[in-house]
């Protein structure tokens, strides 16, 4: 094996003399933002549309009807009411008992208060 006739890497000799500095205006660099862009965009600082309104769901009905079987329905509270019924007349007695239970539940109507009022 014989070494190759050009080499693959060239060898140059560092420049001896001084070296003239470069003065060339700065380049505009690749997305640079714009002047409206770092005023901000005038809706990123609107409130949100979908903000919080302090309301929490306390008791929930769900109800499963499908077509030609037999129905379904759970009631859960967050005041640890939870029931459940199976079968149409069963389902509409617990439907009637959940609107009950949401107008005497004492997580939405608080006792301590009504004495003092």
């Amino acid at each position: 094996m014989s070494t190759p006739a050009h080499p693959l890497k060239s060898i140059t000799e560092p420049p001896t003399g001084p070296l003239a500095a470069r003065s060339t205006a700065p380049e505009a660099t690749v997305g640079e933002p714009k002047v409206a862009a770092r005023q901000g965009v005038r809706t990123a600082c609107s409130p949100d549309p979908h903000g919080d309104d302090g309301r929490r769901p306390i008791a929930w009905l769900h109800i499963v009807a499908p077509r030609g079987a037999t129905p379904t329905a759970t009631s859960r509270c967050a005041c640890g009411r939870d029931r459940s019924a199976i079968g149409t007349a069963r389902v509409l007695a617990l439907i009637d008992d959940h609107t009950t239970h949401r107008t005497a539940c004492p997580l939405r109507h608080p006792q301590e208060g009504r004495a003092a009022a």
